[in-house]
């Protein structure tokens, strides 16, 4: 398919209230020409709103909002050339495969051969050249989606919505799809805006992820700064797994359980702060292993549990709080694991010592 000049998207403030709920709490955004970006969170967050704003199904209380130079805040949503795919595919099941495909370049005035020809090129892009004359109810899950998608970019658009359209693939396919949609976005260089609640699909396919929660963008970077350096708690939480545990900042240096941090990063203010624990950067010390440049907990374990290529070690600390250790599941490696039970020292490399301000920036 011919690539379009991609275009950027700027919202400044967009709010959006339902009674006293605040799914939009003046929300500021700038997606970037071309750009994959994700928005990621928990149900109720926020994330599905701002796409219907950015769509425009849903027009905001306030603010601004721009596709490149244009402002489109009050723009119809068929005249703000955007492609979207939905959850549910939204495909017309009375239609065969390439009628739903061109249902777009027939509301845009496309007839005859252009329109034969743009349908065709679209099943290709998508890998599904020959199933134009396919009833929708023959089709796969994965196939069903490859559809919507070929309707989505039919007419070129220059910026392309996704609402979780890969929530109701079973997880091999949902997995190989996210590879696939990742491809065609380089291929067809088109800004694309991407609504999941699943945080490993987000680090799979994007640019950057902005975390959202309670209607505000919690954090707005790349998969492996928002991975690596979370702004706060409940990013933390909902990207990857952690134990938390209390800190204090005291005579300079941080304090956990007694015994000072050597830590990598940490908050400029020095409040009320947790430390973020990464259950694969812990790593079980032998007997007599050397302390030098670690943080080094103390703790017995409660559970073990084998999951295939990787076992977790949950413990308790002294004072009862909870952490857990993920490891390559080899059998050299299993042999190693303490029993249940028995005492573990568990060693953290500084540069994996965050501490994470309690209260969101």
């Amino acid at each position: 398919m011919n690539r379009r000049a991609a275009v950027s998207i700027t919202a400044r403030t967009l709010g959006k209230n339902y009674g006293k709920l605040r799914a939009l709490d003046d929300v500021d955004l700038d997606v970037r020409s071309g750009e994959f970006l994700t928005l990621l969170g928990p149900s109720g967050s926020g994330k599905t709103t701002l796409l219907m704003v950015l769509a425009g199904f849903i027009r905001p209380d306030h603010g601004s909002l721009r596709f490149g130079d244009e402002e489109v805040v009050r723009l119809a949503p068929h005249k703000r050339d955007v492609g979207m795919v939905f959850q549910n595919y939204a495909l017309f099941p009375h239609m065969d495969v390439a009628a739903n495909i061109a249902y777009p370049l027939r509301l845009r005035g496309v007839r005859g051969a252009e329109l034969a020809q743009r349908v065709e090129t679209a099943l290709q892009t998508v890998q599904l050249a020959g199933y134009g004359a396919r009833r929708v109810d023959q089709l796969s899950g994965g196939q069903r989606q490859r559809v919507a998608l070929a309707r989505a970019i039919v007419f070129e658009p220059r910026i392309v919505l996704m609402d979780e359209p890969l929530s109701a693939l079973d997880k091999q396919l949902r997995e190989h799809m996210q590879i696939e949609l990742r491809q065609l976005h380089n291929k067809l260089g088109t800004t694309t805006i991407y609504v999941t609640h699943d945080q490993r699909e987000a680090l799979t396919m994007s640019d950057r992820i902005a975390v959202i929660d309670g209607g505000r963008i919690q954090q707005l970077d790349t998969p492996h700064a928002i991975y690596e350096h979370p702004t706060n708690r409940f990013v933390a939480e909902f990207i990857g797994e952690s134990s938390f545990l209390k800190v204090g900042f005291d005579n300079g240096d941080w304090h956990c359980g007694g015994r000072v941090l050597k830590v990598g990063s940490a908050p400029a203010a020095r409040g009320a702060a947790t430390l973020m624990l990464r259950p694969e950067r812990l790593r079980i010390l032998t007997d007599g292993e050397a302390e030098a440049g670690l943080n080094v907990f103390e703790a017995r374990v409660t559970n073990l549990v084998y999951q295939g290529d990787s076992f977790l070690l949950q413990a308790a600390l002294a004072d009862g709080s909870d952490i857990s250790v993920r490891g390559a599941a080899g059998r050299d490696a299993l042999a190693a694991v303490p029993s249940v039970g028995s005492p573990v020292r568990l060693g953290l490399a500084q540069a994996d010592t965050v501490v994470l301000a309690d209260a969101p920036p």
